[in-house]
């Protein structure tokens, strides 16, 4: 029942399931300049309850409005008309995207107070860095950075861009939009998956038996790579013909991974559409990294996460599910999992993470997130993390020798910057430290820091990771950071 959902944690599924509901409930408004915050709540109100709302700048004053009811979508919806253009002809499209303007400006702002405008849900680095040299210390900028990204307004853009008139699930059978699988928070790029009948089929599961044999009537194409060109060139046209607020379209369809680039002009994300899973580059993925940071907090003392296999053990019958003949069965009551005793500090997990790794023995080792232990690598690819459900296949195979050394040359650096401790005399000589010293280009630094960071060193810690560089020479250096 609700009750009972409400009074434990939720499920992984059920967080999915509350998200994909709330941006079905939630509009994206382009507002008038001389907004009366007060009125346009109140009228809004009357299509429904509103649960949530903010406002934000970006190229204009936008308001995201969450309802209740999904229902007062519709309400509101029935209630917009057609923008008039004397000189153009406008395109259809029915979205969740609205543009609102005054009929009255001089009456109906007098009196409004001024819109509070929630902080940007995105933020150049160059921005950044002063920002995080104020924070008071190495957690306390992690934990306000993430502050200035609104996941609302990522969901909304999602639901926006693959619901509306010309959604294609009606041409592509088994056609599915996976959710977010990645962004990059800095550059507010957006990542989306589309799976098509090729690499996502379910249809053939749900056949029922009978006295014939049922297809659908396709064309046939030499190759899978063609077919997925054909489709993202589909949707390419469909968003730059249909899309309102998608601009800049690039169909890179001869890439290694063919797709689709764009921007969305009210939100400033930057997206990437491609079909089925991309092929990654040699460097370290999201994903990799994600197992990684994974892997770290389950080699904690005590750990700060259990292992998958821990997982497993506590999973009931409901969580058993076995796809593609590999066993996917994991505790989905978080209240079986026991909280941990762990109580190390944001700024001392980040830099131990940077140590940890800088000194991995990655030539003898792999990760194994089931056991949460290193085990030996069973081939020779530099980076090996064990797939943690299919465990005959590494995650990070893609990764070459150089990418894998300019990953270790930067951990040991950031292990370094780190633990430097004189936050004082850095903001007294208006030098970065902390989590702003790292978003600093490696290797950036000039010669003199260079010079001080191999003197004066009271730590054995650091000591032992300065020793462990291995790099004596300036040609060492540059291999190490990939040039």
């Amino acid at each position: 029942t609700d009750a009972e959902v409400n009074t434990r944690k939720k499920t992984f599924t059920e967080v999915q399931t509350e998200r994909s509901e709330q941006a079905e409930r939630t509009v994206l408004i382009k507002c008038p300049q001389k907004l009366n915050e007060k009125k346009l709540l109140q009228y809004l109100s009357s299509h429904g309850n509103i649960k949530s709302h903010f406002f934000f700048e970006n190229r204009g004053i936008h308001a995201l409005i969450e309802f209740s009811e999904k229902n007062s979508i519709d309400s509101l919806q029935d209630a917009v008309g057609v923008p008039s253009a004397a000189e153009h002809h406008v395109v259809p499209f029915k979205s969740r995207l609205f543009t609102f303007t005054l009929k009255n400006p001089a009456s109906q702002a007098a009196g409004g107070t001024p819109v509070l405008l929630s902080p940007q849900f995105h933020i150049p680095v160059k921005d950044l860095i002063p920002k995080l040299c104020h924070a008071d210390s190495v957690s306390r900028g992690l934990i306000s950075a993430p502050l200035w990204s609104s996941m609302g307004c990522r969901r909304t853009t999602c639901m926006t861009l693959f619901s509306g008139a010309w959604s294609t699930s009606s041409f592509f059978t088994d056609f599915g939009v996976c959710r977010v699988v990645s962004f990059t928070f800095f550059s507010s790029q957006l990542l989306h998956s589309i799976f098509h009948p090729f690499c996502y089929h379910q249809g053939a599961a749900n056949i029922k038996k009978g006295p014939f044999e049922m297809e659908y009537q396709m064309k046939r194409l030499p190759s899978e790579r063609l077919a997925t060109q054909k489709i993202l060139s589909v949707i390419g046209d469909c968003l730059d013909n249909f899309g309102p607020g998608c601009i800049g379209i690039q169909k890179i369809l001869n890439a290694r991974c063919p797709l689709v680039k764009f921007s969305h002009q009210a939100t400033g994300f930057q997206c990437d559409l491609s079909v089925s899973n991309s092929v990654p580059g040699t460097w370290i993925t999201n994903f990799s990294l994600t197992m990684m940071v994974m892997f770290f907090l389950q080699r904690r003392s005590p750990p700060i996460i259990p292992t998958l296999d821990q997982l497993k053990e506590l999973a009931d019958v409901k969580d058993k599910h076995v796809i593609g003949g590999y066993d996917c069965s994991f505790v989905s009551d978080l209240s079986k999992i026991k909280p941990t005793k762990n109580t190390e500090t944001l700024d001392v997990l980040l830099g131990d993470f940077f140590e940890y790794f800088g000194n991995f023995d990655f030539r003898r080792n792999s990760l194994n997130l089931r056991k949460g232990k290193e085990v030996n690598k069973p081939e020779s690819s530099p980076l090996y993390i064990w797939n943690p459900f299919e465990q005959d296949l590494n995650i990070s195979k893609n990764v070459n020798q150089p990418q894998l050394e300019k990953f270790i040359a930067v951990a040991r650096e950031s292990a370094w910057i780190l633990q430097k401790e004189d936050k004082p005399q850095q903001m007294i000589n208006k030098e970065p430290w902390g989590l702003a010293a790292l978003l600093i280009p490696f290797g950036k630094s000039s010669a003199s820091k260079m010079k001080n960071r191999m003197k004066g060193m009271g730590s054995e810690t650091i000591r032992s990771l300065l020793d462990s560089l291995k790099l004596n020479s300036a040609n060492s250096l540059q291999k190490a950071v990939g040039k």
